[in-house]
């Protein structure tokens, strides 16, 4: 199995926030464990990635974009309290995610993407997408990139 380094800097991070006593910390990373190990379960039936902080990288994101959601939830039902926790746990979880691409990297990436693959209309979104995702997937926001790409092949 590749190098798993993702993985150990959540495990050292948890460490080191039970030893802090940092309850709110340690939580949203024993969450983060809790997640991976469910993905690592599931991986075992079907196909894993190769590298394994692709999988982990791949949580993260799905965790992240939970938290984003439940937050415009709070924040429309007036629930502050668990609005704040929801932040707190994102960014804990932003902590491990690489830096995102900007707008102005994106639109290069899609540009580079779409010369490779001869896209043209938008029947070739797919093929664009996928490429994306297979070249950048860990530090591209593929919502936005989605609305780009179909702009750019329109």
């Amino acid at each position: 199995m590749p190098e798993a380094k993702l993985r150990d800097d959540i495990k050292a991070a948890t460490i080191t926030a039970m030893k802090a006593g940092e309850k709110d910390r340690t939580a949203a990373l024993r969450l983060i464990a809790a997640k991976i190990k469910d993905r690592d379960i599931e991986a075992r039936t079907g196909k894993a990635p190769d590298n394994d902080d692709d999988l982990v990288i791949e949580v993260l994101q799905k965790m992240a974009k939970q938290r984003k959601e439940s937050i415009q939830m709070y924040d429309d039902g007036g629930r502050k309290e668990l609005a704040d926790q929801e932040r707190a746990e994102l960014a804990v979880i932003e902590e491990f995610l690489p830096a995102m691409m900007d707008e102005a990297a994106t639109k290069a990436a899609i540009e580079a993407v779409k010369a490779d693959v001869g896209a043209e209309s938008i029947k070739d979104m797919g093929r664009v997408m996928g490429e994306l995702k297979k070249r950048h997937g860990a530090e591209l926001d593929m919502g936005l990139a989605s609305g780009m790409v179909k702009t750019a092949l329109s």
